[in-house]
């Protein structure tokens, strides 16, 4: 195989793209790729590493305030989601109309959302 026809395959399982709509209970995302018009199907989010969700409302503390009370509330740990307009790395099975999956987000892709 030539690295010419190996590109074109991998480009078309490995992608970058943009979240354009989440699903909280089904844990998945649809994603928009450059150059394409419309978004992808529902894509699996693979990534579930636990992280505490931003409260901007009541900001989540673990660090004493002057007033001594460490906590107002529980704190909430979740498994990891994309939020929309979040750039994110998919993978798609190498066959025809394969399943995809997003496997994490990219930080400072600015570019891409251009």
């Amino acid at each position: 195989m030539d690295p010419e026809e190996m590109g074109r395959i991998l480009s078309g399982i490995i992608r970058v793209g943009i979240v354009t709509s989440v699903d909280e209970k089904r844990r998945t995302a649809r994603v928009k790729f450059q150059g394409e018009k419309l978004a992808s199907g529902c894509l699996h989010v693979v990534a579930a590493r636990p992280y505490i969700p931003d409260d901007k409302t009541d900001p989540q503390r673990t660090e004493p305030r002057k007033d001594g009370d460490r906590h107002k509330h529980e704190l909430q740990i979740k498994p990891w989601l994309p939020k929309v307009n979040a750039v994110v790395l998919c993978v798609y099975l190498p066959v025809f109309s394969g399943d995809g999956f997003i496997l994490g987000e990219i930080g400072g892709a600015e570019e891409i959302r251009q």
